[in-house]
């Protein structure tokens, strides 16, 4: 087992910094402590994706061994492990704010599975029919009563309240669908995303099928990583691609504001080296600002303001994480979102393909984090180490 501790930044040093910076160099940004990192696994397992409960009590970590380790987002302590699945997990989420203890994660194994984790168990589960992946999952619809799973190229939808499969579209896409997501705020409609550079709207209301309900397409012309919705209605749409490319849409009228060259506007714009890959986009309601997250592969992370209306461009880092991770990020958990002052000024916790579990402070936070929870209980050897790698579209 192995745990690091590594000392914050001082309150006064970073904002010293922070101000001669800004006004010698137009190019500044906020350094953010490292506090503490776990070591989750031995060997080279991989952290994929790291999520919140809808109350913030947890936090849950998937990992290439196949489990999905939980954790407090506030302390780190470490609660306990869901195992279950036989292959790679692509998928996590706590889906349903009237069960807000019941974790939800898919997988190659061809399952959509559902975990209390107030005990650790499986309760219950969703399986394709054929032991084809599943690599997305979403619930909605009109009556929230749907949902809806991206296994290989079709996408499947259950009524989850009677087990029921209501629906395959199979002949929207050509190649694995690797998002599938009920839109906030518009419950019916339903987009999925694929490896074949295709956006695809769905109308979920009736008997669904996809000569009648298959409302829009949008070409993306190139193997799709992950989207998200942001703005004040979320009919703004960011998508990032495979090969590192970063596209904004309006899904409504399908207008486009398309960075090919993202990577290179973003390395142009610090001096830490080539952004190698993006890891996510985050968006401030309050701010109306969106950031792509973007990392090298020593693990230095830096949040970039993407303006997207008007003059196209990249900017330079507001927010830059250095020194937590020895390798490829895979996972951003910002805590801004976070309701009241329960964070005690974490910035947030990021995860890669170290193992590592890194927990970042803002200026001026409190002592919060004990060295106590860094402790053998984190680290479970597995019988076997798998290692998987990004989703290539080649």
């Amino acid at each position: 087992m192995e745990a690091m501790d590594m000392d914050v930044e001082e309150k006064s040093q970073s904002q010293s910094q922070s101000q001669s910076q800004s006004q010698s160099n137009p190019n500044s940004f906020k350094r953010f402590g490292l506090k503490n990192s776990i070591q989750t696994n031995f060997g080279d397992d991989y952290i994929f994706q790291i999520v919140p409960k809808n109350d913030w009590t947890a936090m849950a970590v998937s990992l290439s061994t196949n489990a999905v380790k939980l954790y407090s987002p506030v302390t780190g302590q470490y609660y306990g492990e869901c195992k279950g699945h036989s292959a790679t997990i692509n998928h996590i989420s706590f889906s349903d704010p009237s069960s807000p203890h019941v974790l939800h994660s898919c997988s190659s194994d061809g399952t959509i599975r559902a975990w209390d984790t107030r005990t650790f168990q499986q309760v219950s589960s969703f399986c394709s029919g054929s032991s084809d992946e599943i690599f997305s999952f979403s619930f909605g619809g009109s009556a929230n009563n749907l949902l809806a799973a991206g296994c290989n190229s079709q996408i499947l939808l259950w009524d989850w309240r009677n087990d029921k499969q209501v629906a395959c579209l199979e002949d929207s896409h050509v190649e694995d669908v690797t998002q599938v997501h009920f839109i906030p705020d518009h419950q019916s409609k339903l987009l999925s995303a694929s490896v074949d550079g295709l956006i695809c709207i769905f109308d979920t209301n009736g008997d669904i099928n996809e000569d009648d309900h298959l409302e829009s397409v949008l070409n993306v012309g190139t193997s799709i990583g992950k989207v998200g919705f942001f703005g004040e209605t979320y009919k703004k749409l960011w998508c990032l691609t495979h090969i590192e490319t970063l596209s904004i849409w309006d899904w409504k009228d399908t207008t486009e504001t398309n960075f090919q060259d993202a990577r290179s506007l973003a390395s142009d714009s610090w001096n830490l080296g080539d952004v190698d890959y993006f890891v996510d986009c985050h968006y401030s309601r309050e701010a109306e600002r969106l950031w792509v997250i973007g990392g090298t592969t020593t693990g230095t992370l830096g949040y970039f303001p993407v303006s997207y209306t008007g003059t196209r461009a990249i900017g330079s880092p507001e927010a830059v994480l250095g020194g937590g991770h020895t390798g490829v990020v895979r996972s951003v958990l910002p805590m801004s979102s976070m309701p009241g002052a329960q964070g005690h000024g974490i910035f947030g916790w990021t995860g890669g393909e170290d193992g590592r579990l890194s927990c970042w402070l803002s200026d001026g936070s409190p002592d919060t984090i004990n060295r106590w929870w860094v402790s053998s209980e984190l680290v479970l050897r597995s019988p076997k180490i798998l290692k998987s790698k990004r989703h290539s579209p080649y």
